[in-house]
């Protein structure tokens, strides 16, 4: 009896899967190229895997539209707290999937202009020699 219940138990370990964590990201427009911590991992829409909870850098690119750097928190549901993620780790198919959105603003002319580029930094200047 107490082989069938370790061989039982070897069998239930080695079915059960580990939990699939899955970030999805989209934008406003679709096709733009991110970056997760300064790792390029495609381009919208994009199903990326990760393994750990906390703050990502997250970066979009696109021609004719601002880049977007910005930070989201990956937060885990209840369940993954110490204690029931033991429990959970062992369920088969067990998932966690995250959607985060971003939209993108389009570049004004004046952000392609050089010559704007250089009189916003002229007047950058100027405003701050004026604080000193």
């Amino acid at each position: 009896m107490g082989t069938l219940l370790i061989g039982l138990s070897l069998t239930w370990l080695t079915l059960s899967g580990c939990v699939e964590r899955t970030i999805s990201i989209t934008s406003e427009p679709d096709g733009a190229l991110v970056y997760l911590n300064d790792e390029e991992v495609g381009r919208t829409p994009v199903t990326v895997p990760f393994l750990y909870y906390g703050t990502y850098d997250v970066r979009l690119e696109k021609d004719g539209y601002r880049p977007l750097w910005t930070q989201k928190k990956a937060r885990g549901p209840l369940w993954e707290l110490p204690g029931p993620d033991l429990v959970f780790e062992m369920i088969p198919n067990a998932r966690v999937a995250l959607d985060w959105h971003f939209s993108m603003n389009a570049k004004q002319e004046q952000d392609l202009d050089p010559d704007a580029v250089i009189n916003r930094a002229r007047q950058m200047r100027a405003l701050t020699n004026q604080m000193d």
